[in-house]
C-alpha cells in the first residue's frame, strides 16, 4: 500500500520525502541510462565496480580515436551533485554532460557514483569518493585492473570536478589528497561548479532571510543528521580548514549570477588567495543564470562558453 502524505516525516521537496515506514521517495534524478557508444559525440563509456565491499561503480568515458600507443590523456574525476541525496553517475543529465565534456576536452573521465543520504548519511559519500580515487590511483604505471585507465590516462595530469554537492566533495578530496598522498595521483587542478558551501553568517550580499537560510541548512541536516550545523567544516570548509593545504596548483570556480550559492564561490576564491596557497585561482561567473543551469540548458550560450572554458583549463600546459 502506498504511503500517504500524512506519513511523511521529512519533507525535503523538491529533492525527496522520507516516510514513517522508512521509505525514501526521490522526486528528482531517478532516471538512469546505459553506458555505450554515444552517437552524437562518439564518446564510449562503460561501468566498472571500484569497491567490491560496497558494490559502488564508476562510469568511465574515453573520446573517439584515442591511440594508447602514441597519446596519453588527462584524467577528470567527476562527482555528481544533488544535495548528497539525489542523482547518480548514471542519470541522463550527467551521462550527457560527461559525453559532451570528454569530446570537447579530449580527456578520459571517471564519473563517481557514491551512496546517498538519507539512507547513507555523510560522511559516507566522502568515504566512497575517496575509495574511488584510491582505486583509479592503483592504475598508475599501467598495473591496475581496468585497461582503459592503464592504456589511455596520463596520471601526471589528474583533475577533480563536480557541481553543487559534487563540487563540495571535489574540494574535500583535494584536501585529503594533499595530506594522504595516495601513490599515482598528480592532482593538477580542480573545477568547482556552483559549489555547495554554506555558513551560519552571511557572506558578501548573500541572503539574510532566516527562512531561506534555514531551508538550506535543513537540506544539509538531511544529508548529515549528526552535523553541528552550518559551520560544520564539511559544509563550511572556507572558515574551518587551512585552504593552503589544497593539493593542486590551479583552481577554477564557476558561479551563476542568480544562484543563491554564488557568494560562497566568490568567498572561496578570496579566502584561497589569502591563505598562502601557492597556486592560481580563477573565477568565472555566468550572467543571468541559475544554479546548475549548464545541466538544465546544455546548449545555451553560457553553458557552451562554460564548457569551452573548463576544457581549456584541463588542457593548459
Amino acid at each position: 500500500m502506498e504511503s500517504n502524505t500524512s506519513d511523511i516525516v521529512i519533507d525535503g521537496a523538491p529533492l525527496l520525502r522520507v516516510y514513517k515506514d522508512g521509505r525514501v521517495e526521490r522526486l528528482l534524478g531517478t532516471q538512469i541510462v546505459s553506458p555505450g557508444l554515444d552517437p552524437k559525440t562518439n564518446v564510449e563509456s562503460k561501468d566498472v565496480v571500484y569497491s567490491q565491499e560496497t558494490a559502488q561503480s564508476v562510469r568511465l568515458y574515453i573520446p573517439k580515436g584515442v591511440d594508447s600507443s602514441t597519446q596519453k590523456l588527462p584524467l577528470l574525476v567527476y562527482f555528481h551533485g544533488g544535495g548528497f541525496c539525489i542523482e547518480t553517475a548514471f542519470s541522463p543529465t550527467y551521462h550527457n554532460y560527461l559525453n559532451s565534456l570528454v569530446a570537447e576536452a579530449n580527456i578520459v573521465a571517471v564519473s563517481v557514483d557514491y551512496r546517498r543520504a538519507p539512507e547513507h548519511p555523510l560522511p559516507v559519500a566522502y568515504d566512497d569518493s575517496w575509495d574511488a580515487l584510491k582505486w583509479f590511483a592503483s592504475h598508475y604505471g599501467g598495473n591496475g585492473p581496468e585497461q582503459w585507465l592503464n592504456s589511455y590516462v596520463d596520471f601526471d595530469r589528474v583533475y577533480l570536478s563536480g557541481d553543487s554537492a559534487g563540487a563540495n566533495i571535489a574540494h574535500h578530496i583535494a584536501i585529503k589528497t594533499s595530506k594522504e598522498n595516495p601513490g599515482g595521483v598528480n592532482l593538477v587542478g580542480i573545477v568547482l561548479t556552483h559549489p555547495y558551501f554554506w555558513g551560519k553568517e552571511p557572506v558578501g550580499d548573500e541572503t539574510k532571510d532566516p527562512v531561506v537560510r534555514a531551508k538550506i541548512e535543513g537540506i544539509w541536516r538531511l544529508a548529515s543528521p549528526t552535523t553541528t550545523g552550518s559551520d560544520d567544516p564539511w559544509i563550511n570548509p572556507i572558515d574551518n580548514q587551512n585552504l593552503a593545504d589544497l593539493g593542486c596548483t590551479k583552481v577554477l570556480v564557476c558561479v551563476a549570477e542568480k544562484d543563491i550559492l554564488r557568494h560562497r564561490g566568490w568567498y572561496y576564491c578570496e579566502k584561497l588567495k589569502e591563505s598562502g596557497w601557492g597556486g592560481e585561482v580563477e573565477l568565472m561567473e555566468a550572467p543571468g543564470e541559475e544554479h546548475v543551469f549548464h545541466l538544465m540548458k546544455p546548449t545555451c550560450e553560457n553553458a557552451v562558453t562554460k564548457m569551452k572554458k573548463v576544457a581549456a583549463f584541463m588542457n593548459q600546459v
